[in-house]
């Protein structure tokens, strides 16, 4: 059974602590995206601005939240764990942290398609930071089905 917003939230908290010292919290979840929030008091770096790498781990704990809600919600047991990333930071994140994550309807049900018939599949996500994409993160998340 999936988890919804509030509940996948507390299971992160949970499994990750650093999440929990983050102030992680997903706003908003459903089959064509993810958004996560944290306050920036507790991410915040010497400049006063998000700190490189709160903005890093709460944009991959998106992908993998988002990841897992798509592959939970049809009714797959599987690992889902991040095969490569890379983020861009283009501007100072000043404000509240608000990480959101997209996927086009199309290619989630590819990906989703590719994981129950070869057992494993990989979804490529963007995940953007800030009302002027002030932090790009590209991941590549993969879903390995369980026996």
């Amino acid at each position: 059974m999936a988890l919804d917003k509030d509940a996948l939230t507390q299971h992160i908290r949970q499994q990750i602590p650093l999440a929990d010292g983050m102030d992680f919290s997903i706003s908003q979840l459903d089959e064509q995206g993810v958004t996560v929030h944290a306050p920036l008091s507790p991410n915040i770096n010497v400049h006063g601005t998000g700190f490189a790498g709160s903005l890093y781990s709460l944009s991959a704990l998106a992908a993998w939240a988002y990841t897992t809600h798509l592959v939970e919600q049809n009714g797959i047991d599987a690992d889902i764990v991040m095969a490569q990333a890379e983020i861009r930071y283009r501007r100072p994140v000043v404000t509240d942290i608000e990480c959101v994550c997209h996927c086009d309807a199309e290619v989630g049900t590819a990906f989703l398609q590719h994981l129950k018939q070869k057992g494993r599949a990989r979804l490529s996500l963007v995940v953007e930071i800030g009302a002027d994409d002030d932090v790009v993160f590209s991941a590549t998340m993969v879903a390995i089905q369980r026996a």
